[in-house]
C-alpha cells in the first residue's frame, strides 16, 4: 500500500441513490451589474495563468485518454452511524480534467463524485485523523463512492480551475471614490501570485502565519489566499481585538507578517510588536503611513517587493502542498478561555466549498454576494471567499460602516444573489421596516397587513411542499412583495441564509409574511462552517437543516425526548486545534466524530432542531436542566421592548432574567440611551410618553413594567416545570454591543463575559451577599 493509501479513511457505509442536478456554466456577466469595469484583461495576466497552467497540468479523464469512464450517480449514506476507518482497496476511474482556458465546461465539478484512483491523487502520508502540530497532515475522511469521494485538491488547484474557465468574469468589486472598480478571476489570480511572492521575499517560512487585522475588502482576500499560495498559515484577527487579543493570536501562529488596514489598526501592533519574536514585517493596506518604520510597507510597496522572485520558485512551493495540511487558521471567539486556533487543511476549504454549492444549487459564473461580516468569521470566509471562487460568483465588499447603517444602501446597489446575515443584522432590517410600517396611513396598512398574512400562508404552504398558492396571492406580491424586496435590494436573492446564533420564530415569520423566507444554517468553525443548511423547498420554521450533503449526523447519548449532543462527520471536520493536544482530544472522540457541545433532535424527515448547548445548561440548585436560549427568545417574541435577555440561575434556587430594551445605535454602532422607534411605539401603547431608557427606568414607568411583567407571565404558562418559571426580573440601563463585551463579532451573545461583568446586579436580585461565591 502507497502513503497515500495511509492518508484516506472510508466510511463502509453503504449508500441509496439520490439525484442531483449540477450547476451550468454562465459566461456572461448580469446586465444589471452596478459595477464598472476599470480593469481589463490584459496580455501578461493571460499569459501569466497560462504558464500557471503548463507549470501546473491538471490530470485527464479516461475518456480524453480512451479508456471509459464509469457514471456514477450522487449518492446520500444511510443514517448516521459509527464509521470504522478503512483504506481503499481498489483505485476507481480517473477524475474530471480541468478544461483549457478557451474550452467551456462540459461538466462543472460539482456534486456528481467521480471515483478516486490512488495514484492520480498527491496527498502527504498521514497516521491519523487530527493532529496538533501545524506541519503534520491528517487522514482524509474519504467516502468510497457518491458524495464525499470527490478527488482532493489544493487551494491553487481549485483557483486555478475557476481562473481557467471563468478567467474574464468579475471577481471582487470594491468602491473607490464612489465607484465599483473590480478585478476579474483571472486578474485576482495574478495579484495572489504577486503577493505570494512578496510573502516568499519578506521571509514567510513554511507553516508560519500571516495575521490579516482589517475590514473586509480585496487586499484581505489577496493577503489571505497569496500566504496560502506562499505556504505559510492564514489567520484573520478581530478588528475588535485589543492589543493583548492581537497579540495572542499572532504569537500562537508564529506570525512572520502581519497586515493591517490603518493607523488604528497600525497601533495595536506597534505596543506589542516586541513581544512578537517571530515577526519580520508589518503591511498597511488601506490609508498612507502616518510613520516610516523598519519593515513597514504600504500594501504599493508590499506588492512590488516579490518582483524579483522567480515563477519557478512560487511554482515549486505550490507543488510542495498537498491537500491533506494545514492551510488556514480560524481562531475562536475565546468566550470560554483562550481563543484556539482552528486548524483547517486545504481539503476541508475545497471540499466544504463545493459541497455546500451544490447543496444549496449554487450556479456557476452567475452569482453575486456583498461581504461585510467578518472575514476572522468562519462563516464570513467559506461564504465570501471560498464558495464564491469554486463557483466564480463575484464579491462586493461593503463599506466598513455597513452595521452601522449602510449596508442597505449596497444591497439595493449590488443586489446580490445569495446573502448572508447574522440573527441581529435580520432583526434590525425587521425592526426597520416595521417602523417604517408604523407611520403609514390607515389604507396602507391595512394592504400591508392583508398582504402579510397571504404570505405568510402561502410560505408555510411551500414549506410543508402543498404547493397551493391562496387567492389574492398575485395582487399581494405585486402591491407589496416585489416593493419590498426590490427596497430591500433583495429582489434577485434565491437565498437567504441566517446563521452563527439563534433566530427567533418572530423574525422568520415575519418575513416568511414578505414572502422573503430565511433559512437557517448551521456548523462550527471546526466543521469549516456549515454542516446543515436549509434552502428553498427544504426548510422547516426554527431547523438549521439537514445535514450537508456528503456529511453525517449522529446524537449522542440521546433522552428520552431525542436530545443528544450533535456531532459530525465528513471532510468537513477540522484538522485539530493548533498546539491544543487535551483540547482537541475533548472535541473529537477516538472515532474521529467531531463533539459540537450543541444539544438537538432530529425530526421525522431528518431536520435538526437545535435545543440547547451543553456548556451554557442551567442547572438549578433543585438539579433541573434548563437550556436558557428558548426561554430567552419567547422573553423577545413576547414583549416587542425588550432587545436582549440573559437567564440567570445556574447553582441558584430559581430562574431570573436581564432585560435591555431596544435602543438607537449612535454612529460608532454604540447603544444610545435614545429608544428605538418600535420601543417609542410599544411605550405609546402603554400611554407612555417615555423616548429613552434612562426615563423608563427611573422612572419605573408602571405600564410598561406591567407590559414586561405580563409578557413573562405568557412565557411562564407554557413552561414544561416549576422550575423553568422564570421569577424575577431586571432592566439594565444600556443594551449589549460588541465593543462593550457582551457580544462576539457576529454579535452572539457572550454569556459567561455577561455573567461576570453584572455580578452586582446578580446579587442583588437572588439577595446573595458580597462575600460569597460567585454563582
Amino acid at each position: 500500500m502507497s502513503d497515500l493509501g495511509d492518508s484516506i479513511v472510508t466510511n463502509g457505509l453503504p449508500f441509496v441513490k439520490k439525484s442531483m442536478e449540477s450547476g451550468v456554466p454562465v459566461g456572461e456577466t448580469d446586465p444589471l451589474s452596478p459595477v464598472t469595469k476599470l480593469h481589463q484583461n490584459d496580455k501578461r495576466s493571460k499569459d501569466l495563468v497560462n504558464r500557471a497552467v503548463a507549470d501546473h497540468p491538471q490530470p485527464k479523464s479516461e475518456s480524453q485518454s480512451g479508456g471509459d469512464v464509469k457514471d456514477i450517480k450522487d449518492t446520500t449514506p444511510i443514517g448516521p452511524a459509527l464509521i470504522t476507518p478503512s483504506r481503499i482497496s481498489e483505485a476507481p476511474a480517473k477524475p474530471l480534467r480541468s478544461p483549457g482556458l478557451d474550452e467551456p465546461l462540459e461538466e462543472p465539478l460539482s456534486g456528481a463524485s467521480v471515483p478516486l484512483k490512488v495514484s492520480n491523487v498527491s496527498l502527504a502520508p498521514a497516521e491519523q485523523l487530527w493532529v496538533h502540530s501545524r506541519d503534520h497532515a491528517v487522514k482524509l475522511r474519504m467516502a468510497e463512492m457518491g458524495p464525499g469521494s470527490e478527488t482532493p485538491k489544493t487551494i491553487h488547484q481549485m483557483f486555478l480551475e475557476t481562473v481557467e474557465s471563468y478567467g474574464h468574469l468579475p471577481a471582487l468589486a470594491s468602491k473607490e471614490e464612489g465607484r465599483w472598480v473590480t478585478l476579474t478571476w483571472r486578474e485576482y489570480y495574478q495579484q495572489c501570485r504577486a503577493a505570494a511572492k512578496s510573502f516568499l521575499k519578506l521571509g514567510l517560512e513554511r507553516y508560519h502565519g500571516v495575521g490579516i487585522l482589517g475590514f473586509n475588502s480585496p487586499e484581505w482576500f489577496i493577503s489571505d489566499i497569496g500566504c496560502i499560495l506562499a505556504g505559510g498559515l492564514a489567520a484573520g484577527i478581530y478588528t475588535t481585538n485589543s492589543p493583548e487579543a492581537c497579540q495572542y493570536v499572532a504569537d500562537n501562529c508564529e506570525a512572520n507578517v502581519l497586515v493591517v488596514e490603518n493607523q488604528k489598526q497600525l497601533l495595536k501592533i506597534l505596543q506589542i510588536k516586541d513581544q512578537l519574536p517571530h515577526l519580520k514585517a508589518i503591511v498597511q493596506y488601506k490609508d498612507e503611513l502616518q510613520q516610516k518604520l523598519p519593515n513597514l510597507y504600504t500594501w504599493a510597496e508590499f506588492m512590488k517587493l516579490g518582483e524579483d522572485v522567480s515563477e519557478e520558485q512560487l511554482n515549486a512551493m505550490l507543488d510542495s502542498q498537498r491537500a491533506n495540511q494545514c492551510c488556514s487558521l480560524i481562531y475562536t471567539s475565546g468566550t470560554t478561555g483562550k481563543p484556539k486556533g482552528v486548524m483547517l487543511s486545504h481539503d476541508n476549504i475545497t471540499w466544504t466549498s463545493n459541497a455546500a454549492g451544490v447543496s444549496t444549487s449554487m450556479k456557476y459564473g452567475s452569482e453575486s454576494v456583498v461581504s461585510y461580516l467578518p472575514l476572522s468569521h468562519v462563516a464570513a470566509q467559506v461564504n465570501d471567499m471560498w464558495v464564491c471562487m469554486r463557483y466564480a460568483a463575484a464579491t462586493y465588499f461593503a463599506d466598513p460602516d455597513a452595521l452601522k447603517g449602510s449596508l442597505g444602501t449596497t444591497l439595493k446597489e449590488v443586489r446580490p444573489t445569495s446573502f448572508l446575515g447574522v440573527p441581529r443584522v435580520w432583526e434590525k432590517m425587521q425592526e426597520k421596516m416595521k417602523a417604517t410600517g408604523a407611520k403609514s396611513s390607515g389604507l396602507r396598512k391595512r394592504v400591508a397587513d392583508w398582504a402579510k398574512s397571504i404570505g405568510l400562508q402561502a410560505s408555510y404552504s411551500a414549506m410543508n411542499g402543498e404547493n397551493l398558492v391562496p387567492w389574492g396571492f398575485m395582487l399581494a406580491n405585486n402591491l407589496v412583495f416585489k416593493k419590498v424586496r426590490w427596497a430591500m435590494g433583495l429582489d434577485r436573492c434565491n437565498n437567504c441564509f441566517t446563521g452563527a446564533a439563534p433566530i427567533t420564530k418572530e423574525t422568520l415569520e415575519y418575513f416568511m409574511s414578505l414572502h422573503l423566507p430565511v433559512y437557517e444554517l448551521y456548523g462550527m468553525s471546526e466543521s469549516t462552517g456549515p454542516h446543515t443548511l436549509s434552502c428553498e423547498n427544504n426548510f422547516k420554521v426554527m431547523s438549521c437543516g439537514k445535514t450537508m450533503i456528503g456529511c453525517q449526523t449522529k446524537l449522542d447519548k440521546p433522552d428520552e425526548d431525542g436530545n443528544g449532543e450533535i456531532c459530525f462527520w465528513g471532510r468537513h471536520v477540522f484538522m485539530g486545534y493548533l498546539n491544543m493536544p487535551e483540547k482537541t482530544g475533548e472535541t473529537l472522540d477516538n472515532e474521529g466524530w467531531l463533539h459540537s457541545g450543541d444539544l438537538g433532535k432530529l425530526d421525522n424527515d431528518n431536520f435538526l432542531f437545535i435545543t440547547g448547548r451543553i456548556k451554557e445548561l442551567i442547572i438549578t440548585a433543585g438539579g433541573e436542566n434548563i437550556p436558557p436560549v428558548p426561554i430567552e427568545d419567547a422573553v423577545k417574541a413576547e414583549i416587542g421592548i425588550i432587545s436582549n435577555a440573559v437567564l440567570l440561575g445556574d447553582k441558584l434556587k430559581f430562574l431570573s432574567m436581564m432585560l435591555t430594551l431596544k435602543c438607537l445605535l449612535d454612529g460608532d454602532g454604540e447603544p444610545t440611551d435614545e429608544l428605538s422607534p418600535e420601543a417609542v411605539a410599544f411605550c405609546k401603547q402603554q400611554g407612555v410618553t417615555a423616548t429613552k431608557v434612562s426615563e423608563i427606568i427611573a422612572n419605573k414607568e408602571m405600564a410598561i413594567y406591567k407590559a414586561i411583567q405580563e409578557g413573562i407571565e405568557r412565557v411562564n404558562a407554557k413552561a414544561t416545570s416549576n422550575a423553568q418559571r422564570v421569577q424575577k426580573w431586571v432592566i439594565l440601563d444600556r443594551d449589549f454591543s460588541i465593543s462593550g463585551g457582551e457580544l462576539g463579532p457576529t454579535m452572539k451573545l457572550k454569556r459567561g463575559v455577561v455573567v461576570k461583568m453584572y455580578q452586582e446586579k446578580i446579587r442583588k436580585i437572588y439577595g446573595i451577599p458580597q462575600e460569597t461565591r460567585e454563582p
